[in-house]
């Protein structure tokens, strides 16, 4: 008995002093305070950081300086805090976003440091009242912070997103950066590019929903995902041709099946996803002018029409020669240039062909007959076939007779 109350009485009865100077001797630079406990704790949350977050910046100040001074004269008279007081705590929010510190441990702070800077006589609403202006301004600052680095890194990718699409900028240069948007240009890649019945740009529902969608399937992979000109766009690694399936895929289920998705080749280096970004977008402008509505298209399933129309004077020569007659016809050259169109779709099948075109087999029949009286070319005749087959490719890649040749 007498051994435990001498342990217990040295325990209470111990004094302040060595308390303090033990503090002292742990907490290197920190003058001796009257709570050696909290100010363990507030210094833990300032120096060494909640939850792994370091919270100090260059030469030791802490994101909470001021505040004890700040609290103890405004608190005492009930004051609000001065333009100077709220900007000094701003200014440290701020900073505190831009070294990339958690919210949470910063607000931890405060509070510890309101609580052991409190004066003694001080109103615990006057207390409360300083403790909240001066998070608040200290807020402001962080969150202002906060969204100027976010609008940095926006336009940071924005920029790299449009210098890897258009092919543009030092190779090197863009696979260093590209690392940091989660691709490796060592790798070859293939581009699918979507359009909707809609522009979008990245705050819209449906790319949102796709993005979200597509990260959750494949949020290991090293893909990446935006906008560009109204439409959606998504590199992947040539050999994971399943991540652009399933874009596709989402892209024609969140759109209610109004959107479509072209696949440009595999290609290799930077300058090679340009080249895929490209042949995406050639493959959906043939498509539009072809009537293609599948939704997925590969580019490489699309070379023939690329080959016709990169001899352009070429082509409006076979169309001007072949088809230019039509116009002579009652109605102009539209509806026998869609009778054309219907029956090679069809493998020349003229009972398919009416179907298609909702006539009956003699009315297409009388139609192929005057398309032979004007041109000349026989569509039934395999030797005239292929020419005028060309001409009607050429023409629809053309947009001839909405836009004349020229």
């Amino acid at each position: 008995m007498t051994g435990a109350n001498t342990r217990t009485g040295t325990r209470t009865a111990r004094p302040r002093t060595p308390g303090a100077t033990r503090t002292t001797r742990r907490i290197q630079g920190t003058a001796p305070h009257p709570n050696p406990a909290p100010v363990r704790r507030t210094q833990q949350t300032t120096t060494e950081g909640a939850y792994g977050v370091e919270g100090v910046l260059g030469g030791g100040e802490t994101f909470v300086e001021g505040f004890a001074e700040i609290l103890a004269d405004a608190a005492a008279t009930g004051r609000r805090l001065t333009r100077g007081e709220l900007e000094s705590r701003r200014a440290l929010g701020a900073r505190a976003a831009e070294a990339g510190l958690a919210w949470r441990p910063l607000v931890r702070a405060y509070l510890s440091a309101g609580r052991e800077n409190r004066p003694a006589q001080a109103d615990l609403d006057d207390v409360l009242s300083v403790l909240e202006q001066a998070v608040d301004a200290f807020s402001d600052g962080y969150e202002r912070a906060q969204r100027l680095v976010v609008r940095k890194e926006e336009a940071a990718r924005r920029e790299f997103i449009d210098d890897l699409l258009a092919g543009h900028g030092d190779p090197g240069q863009l696979a260093a950066r590209s690392e940091r948007f989660g691709l490796r240009l060592s790798r070859a890649h293939a581009v699918a590019v979507a359009t909707g019945p809609e522009a979008y740009d990245e705050t819209d529902p449906v790319p949102r929903q796709v993005a979200v969608e597509l990260f959750a399937r494949f949020e290991n992979r090293r893909i990446l995902f935006t906008t560009k000109d109204g439409r959606m766009v998504c590199v992947a690694p040539g050999d994971q041709e399943d991540v652009l399936v399933h874009f596709a895929k989402l892209v024609h289920s969140i759109t209610g099946g109004a959107g479509q998705v072209a696949v440009g080749r595999t290609r290799t280096g930077a300058v090679g996803i340009g080249h895929s970004y490209e042949e995406a977008l050639n493959a959906l402008d043939v498509a539009q002018r072809m009537g293609f509505d599948e939704p997925l298209l590969r580019a490489a399933d699309l070379l023939v029409f690329p080959v016709l129309a990169r001899d352009r004077q070429a082509l409006m020569d076979l169309v001007q020669h072949t088809l230019a007659p039509l116009a002579e016809a009652r109605g102009g050259a539209q509806p026998l240039l869609d009778t054309l169109t219907a029956y090679f779709d069809t493998g020349c099948v003229a009972a398919a062909a009416a179907r298609e075109l909702s006539l009956s087999v003699r009315a297409l029949t009388y139609r192929l007959e005057r398309v032979h009286t004007l041109t000349g070319v026989d569509p039934a005749d395999p030797a005239h076939r292929y020419t005028l087959q060309t001409a009607v490719i050429g023409a629809r890649l053309l947009n001839w007779p909405s836009r004349p040749l020229s």
